[in-house]
């Protein structure tokens, strides 16, 4: 099987190669998924580099989330069969035409689902679920801010947040970036820069502020954030994308009863491996009716790897980018 490797930490167009390397073989408990396509997560940027905070041990696949078919099952495996189609989240691996999993960590993919659109789906999705829902605790007919909107968290998080009745302001980076905002259903779209940003959101919401953020940016754009959240708000940090970590003031979150907390969505798929199912099972159902769509910009075969790492940060992506293998027919 062919899989793109990092031998050495560093640029993805040095550290990624893609070599020959032997076939898997599953053990007790795990299943072997033909990976039909992966997509590009930022995080898997930092794992090459190796500036991530949780580094795997190398030679190393990068690669998040992948789809594919069964190709062979371990003993003891009950729930899956040779040939299901599935959508796998791991904490690295799936830049590979093979990839070995436990049977705990892999879903069952509805037969109205392509494989580029499944491997778009899992993380952004499960990520936008959990900070909104579970984390955030929205509630139906509340004003949802979510920034960094023409990304893949962001366009889920646009979707989900609609999907469970809200009101949804979204800030994109630059116009095109906001046209996909509207395109996945924003009732408002800015490209507000951090001094602005406060009195347009208090300008959307008659002065009230936000009852939810999904924020992924940090820096000077949180402070501002923080100004304008309703009263007990939630703000939900699930990256800081500007680089800026400023220290969060005490008394604008004090005085508001604001909540800040922070979401590492793959926790869940490690330490509530049913609930991860449970929950991208509720998001295929909405898949199914139309209520969430996976935005897949653009593809790479697996030979160009590092191209699509690099489109990714190069800031040219709108939604996601996906590797495809040619294989999981």
């Amino acid at each position: 099987m062919r899989a793109a490797l990092v031998k050495e930490f560093g640029a993805p167009a040095s550290a990624l190669v893609v070599e020959e390397v032997p076939d898997l073989v599953p053990g007790p408990g795990e299943v072997i998924v033909e990976v039909a396509a992966v997509s590009v997560n930022f995080p898997d940027i930092l794992v090459v580099e190796g500036t991530y905070q949780n580094l795997p041990p190398r030679p190393f696949s990068p690669g998040k989330e992948a789809a594919g078919r069964v190709l062979a099952v371990g003993e003891g495996v009950r729930r899956l069969s040779v040939g299901d189609r599935v959508l796998t989240l791991v904490e690295y691996g799936g830049y590979a035409e093979q990839l070995r999993v436990p049977e705990e960590l892999v879903m069952e993919l509805p037969d109205t689902m392509s494989y580029e659109e499944a491997a778009a789906f899992g993380l952004v999705y499960s990520t936008a679920y959990f900070g909104l829902l579970r984390r955030g605790q929205l509630k139906a007919g509340e004003t949802v801010l979510i920034t960094g909107a023409g990304g893949g968290v962001g366009s889920a998080g646009v979707q989900v947040a609609k999907a469970y009745g809200a009101t949804v302001i979204a800030l994109a980076q630059d116009e095109a970036k906001a046209e996909l905002a509207r395109a996945q259903g924003a009732d408002h779209v800015l490209t507000s820069t951090p001094d602005t940003l406060c009195d347009d959101v208090r300008a959307l919401t008659g002065g009230r502020g936000v009852d939810v953020t999904l924020e992924m940016l940090g820096g000077d754009f949180l402070s501002q954030i923080i100004r304008c959240t309703a009263w007990e708000g939630r703000i939900v940090i699930v990256g800081f994308a500007s680089g800026g970590q400023n220290p969060i003031k005490p008394g604008h979150v004090l005085v508001k009863s604001i909540s800040v907390v922070g979401l590492q969505s793959s926790d869940y798929r490690d330490r509530m491996p049913e609930l991860m199912r449970s929950t991208m099972a509720e998001m295929f159902a909405l898949h199914a009716d139309g209520r969430l769509k996976a935005t897949v910009d653009t593809t790479f075969p697996l030979e160009q790897a590092a191209d699509a790492l690099q489109y990714v940060k190069d800031g040219r992506v709108r939604g996601k980018v996906v590797i495809t293998t040619g294989k999981g027919a």
